[in-house]
C-alpha cells in the first residue's frame, strides 16, 4: 500500500533529492514566474509564522532566504534589496533604539 501526503507548497531546491535519498518518491514541478511569485508570498507568511512560534534563529534564516527569493521574483537583486534597506535606515532610522510610538498629539 502506498500513502501520499500532499504539501502543495514552495520548497528549497534540494528538498526533492533529500526526499528521494530517504527512500520516498517526491512529486514536484517547476513553477512559472507568476505562480512562483504567489508561492513565495505564501512561503513568506509560512516562514514568518514559524519564526514567531519558535523564535529560533534557523527559522529567522528561512525567513531571510524567502525574502531574498521574493525580491528576485520581482526582479530585484539581493544587493538592491540591501541598498533599499540601507537607504530607508538612513532616512527613517533602523530599530536600534527600540522605540514604540504610543500616540501623536496635534493641535486642532
Amino acid at each position: 500500500m502506498t500513502r501520499t501526503i500532499r504539501y502543495d507548497k514552495l520548497v528549497r531546491d534540494a528538498i526533492p533529492e533529500i526526499i528521494a535519498a530517504s527512500g520516498k518518491t517526491p512529486e514536484y514541478r517547476t513553477l512559472d514566474a507568476d505562480e512562483f511569485q504567489k508561492a513565495v508570498d505564501a512561503k513568506l507568511s509560512e516562514e514568518l509564522a514559524e519564526y514567531l512560534d519558535s523564535g529560533d534563529v534557523a527559522e529567522l534564516a528561512d525567513l531571510l532566504e524567502t525574502l531574498y527569493a521574493a525580491a528576485k521574483a520581482r526582479g530585484f537583486s539581493c544587493e538592491e534589496l540591501e541598498a533599499a534597506r540601507v537607504e530607508k535606515a538612513k532616512k527613517r532610522g533602523a530599530f536600534e533604539k527600540r522605540l514604540f510610538l504610543i500616540a501623536v498629539r496635534e493641535k486642532e
